[in-house]
C-alpha cells in the first residue's frame, strides 16, 4: 500500500506497519486530533507534545523491533494513518507478550482492531512461538475490553489501582489467551 519498512496485510484496505520516522508529523496529527479523546485512558500523552518527540518514540520502537522485543505499528487504513497497536514486554523466557492499541474516534465501529489484533495475535503465536497474550484494560474503558472479549480471552483477573491516570488511579483488568486457545478457535472457525 504505502512506503513502509515492515507491514502485516489485514485486508484490501488496511495494514500494520512499524512506526517510522518518515511518517512522524502524520502520525503527530492524528494523536493530536485525538488528544481529548485519547486522554480519557491513555497515559502516555503528556510525553508526546512534538514532532520531536514522536521521533524519538518512534526511533525507540524501530530498535524495539530490531532487538526482538516486540514493536509498535501503525494501523493503516486506505493509506492513512488510524491508530496504533504494539507488543509491550515481549517476555521470551516465559513466551508470553502483552499487546495494547488505540483507534482514532473518527474510526471507531469498524471492526479495524479486531481485525488488527487476530492480524497480530495470528504472527504473535506462528512466528514468535509464543504461548501467551495478554491485553490489560482500565475496568472502565469498556470499548477497549470489548476487543479481547470478542477474541475469546479469559478474563484472569484486576488488579487494583494498577494505573496513575493524571489524577486518579483506575483497577485494570488482565485478559489473556493462551496459544492452544487460539489454535482451537482458528481450527473452529475455519471448518
Amino acid at each position: 500500500m504505502g512506503n513502509h519498512y515492515f507491514c502485516m496485510r489485514i485486508d484490501d484496505d488496511t495494514e500494520l506497519c512499524l512506526h517510522e520516522e518518515h511518517f512522524a508529523v502524520e502520525y503527530y496529527q492524528l494523536i493530536d486530533r485525538n488528544r481529548a479523546y485519547l486522554r480519557e485512558w491513555m497515559t502516555w500523552l503528556d510525553n508526546e507534545q512534538s514532532v520531536d518527540d514522536l521521533l524519538a518514540f518512534m526511533k525507540g520502537s524501530r530498535l524495539q523491533f530490531a532487538h526482538n522485543e516486540g514493536f509498535q505499528a501503525g494501523i493503516w487504513h486506505q493509506g492513512i494513518i488510524v491508530g496504533s497497536i504494539g507488543l509491550h514486554a515481549l517476555d521470551w523466557i516465559d513466551r508470553k507478550v502483552e499487546m495494547g492499541y488505540w483507534l482514532s474516534a473518527d474510526q471507531q465501529g469498524k471492526g479495524l482492531v479486531t481485525k488488527a489484533c487476530k492480524t497480530l495475535i495470528d504472527f504473535v503465536f506462528d512466528e514468535y512461538q509464543l504461548n501467551k497474550v495478554e491485553i490489560h484494560a482500565a475496568t472502565g474503558n469498556y470499548r477497549s475490553r470489548a476487543i479481547p472479549e470478542r477474541l475469546g480471552f479469559t478474563q484472569e483477573g484486576i488488579i487494583r489501582q494498577a494505573q496513575w491516570l493524571y489524577d486518579h488511579y483506575v483497577d485494570m483488568v488482565i485478559y489473556g489467551i493462551l496459544a492452544s486457545e487460539w489454535q482451537q478457535q482458528r481450527s473452529n472457525s475455519s471448518r
